[in-house]
């Protein structure tokens, strides 16, 4: 009898003990965050860090930018893609996103010892097999830690089939980054060309989930365009060239703005480019 009794309060108070110690682990993490890697095996199996505000594993999307920019430069990234890219619509090269990029982040990442270069490799018109036919000569070639993959906008245009594009953009993926490349991707734009296309953005989603399934970053320029005109930061005559497809100068501006922001954040670099201009 006394035995059953003696099991019966074991059994009581093991769970009590675990709830006891799960809640010290937890005020200890809330209070240090550096105990997370420590003390992460003694919480519950499957508990999820992130209601925390931790990561257990946080991810490094550009791990070559990362590792330049330690080292203290020199950065080379190859902007790659189509007529938003080459710079259609703007008022010269240096109003195109590439060379505002370049410039956005040199400002920033001062530091660098032979500075950003942003090489433009945009010609208007491609779709994803007019770029994959250069892409080892005007991108692997050029020995980048970065590439900008601008891409989508001309497919739907020039009725490229959608799980072709989504295959070949895999494919090019795949190329860069057995050549230690790091990428980023960017999505078409937000035009009324587009709006009038039926199942063109059926290829900006596709832009978006190719970046979840490989853990590539997306700059998502179709929704920034978007949050431009409704926070008044231009008008759309400011935002869109004479053709209303393509962008104008001060739309590359905040684009460029847009992608140095997204490569400092991902490479975990030290600033964001609108708190370096200031």
């Amino acid at each position: 009898m006394i035995a059953r009794i003696a099991s019966s309060l074991r059994s009581r108070v093991r769970p009590l003990r675990a709830l006891l110690r799960g809640a010290a682990v937890l005020v200890g993490l809330s209070v240090l965050p550096t105990a997370v890697l420590a003390y992460a095996d003694l919480l519950p199996e499957g508990f999820d860090l992130a209601i925390l505000g931790f990561e257990s594993s946080p991810a490094m999307d550009l791990p070559h930018v990362r590792e330049q920019l330690a080292a203290g430069g020199p950065l080379r990234i190859v902007a790659f893609g189509s007529s938003s890219t080459e710079g259609v619509g703007a008022s010269s090269p240096a109003a195109a996103y590439p060379a505002r990029l370049q410039a956005d982040l040199n400002r920033a990442l001062p530091h660098l010892v032979g500075g950003v270069s942003v090489l433009n490799r945009g010609i208007g018109g491609e779709h994803v097999d007019d770029m994959m036919r250069r892409l080892e000569r005007d991108v692997i070639a050029a020995k980048p830690q970065l590439v900008i993959w601008q891409t989508g906008s001309n497919d739907p245009l020039r009725g490229i089939d959608l799980d072709h594009f989504r295959e070949a953009t895999l494919t090019g993926l795949r190329a860069m980054r057995e050549a230690g490349i790091d990428v980023v991707l960017m999505e078409p734009q937000w035009c009324p060309k587009f709006d009038a296309t039926p199942g063109s953005y059926r290829f900006r989603d596709a832009v978006r989930e190719i970046g979840e399934e490989t853990g590539v970053p997306v700059i998502r320029r179709s929704e920034l365009m978007r949050s431009w005109i409704n926070e008044a930061r231009l008008t759309r005559k400011e935002l869109f060239a004479a053709d209303g497809l393509h962008m104008a100068d001060r739309g590359y501006a905040l684009l460029a703005r847009a992608a140095a922001d997204e490569i400092l954040r991902d490479a975990g670099g030290p600033v964001r480019v609108a708190e370096a201009a200031q």
